[in-house]
């Protein structure tokens, strides 16, 4: 229990422009409550100056009716206000998304200027210059040696190559390429040997 009360705060990460974006939005919302409220009222006086002239109170409706204009500009003073509102919230929003982009932008220009220094031009060309001249100097060394060699050596050295290959390869044993024999069918069981000096019934002819 004493670790959860003694926990620390995390510190907020709202930042002024998230607070300006709050109370823009919070007022947005009471204009649109106030906006709201207007309308109905004035629905409502509509109604009332209609009956006072079927009543034939022209003047009370006429007031009224004044009355009523005066406050559909206000409804469109409101409705002004809100788009405002909402057109600087965002607007801030947008700005907000700038503001990462940059600091995106920063972030990569540092790591590239960090890696530049690392890598500089020079350093760049001094490897490529190294990397040339071994392949240069290797070329040297196989210009020399396929200069030295003469055709017995080139035989030499390829029969030498022969050997070592084939001393690698692993003898397997030879697949027999006759067929293999079909299994036996069920062996049918034997005659029995007739007794001596009684002969085999000759078999009957078929008829043609």
């Amino acid at each position: 229990m004493g670790n959860i009360f003694g926990r620390k705060r995390r510190p907020t990460r709202v930042t002024e422009q998230d607070r300006a974006v709050l109370q823009l939005k919070q007022q947005r919302d009471k204009l649109r409550q106030y906006q709201k409220k207007i309308s109905i009222q004035l629905e409502k006086e509509r109604l009332l100056a209609k009956q006072l002239l079927k009543n034939g109170k022209k003047e009370k409706a006429l007031l009224l009716l004044k009355k009523k204009r005066y406050q559909d500009q206000l409804l469109d003073k409101t409705e002004n206000q809100i788009s405002n509102l909402e057109r600087m919230v965002q607007d801030i929003e947008f700005a907000q998304i700038e503001m990462k982009v940059i600091e995106g932008l920063k972030v990569g220009n540092d790591c590239l200027k960090k890696m530049h220094e690392v890598m500089s031009i020079e350093e760049v060309e001094r490897i490529m210059d190294e990397t040339q001249d071994g392949i240069e100097y290797q070329r040297q060394i196989d210009d020399m040696l396929a200069g030295s060699l003469t055709q017995e050596d080139e035989d030499a050295v390829l029969a030498e190559l022969e050997a070592i290959t084939q001393g690698e390869e692993v003898e397997l044993p030879e697949v027999p390429t006759e067929p293999l024999p079909e299994a036996p069918e069920e062996e049918p069981e034997p005659e029995p040997e007739p007794e001596r000096g009684v002969k085999k019934p000759e078999r009957e002819m078929l008829a043609v």
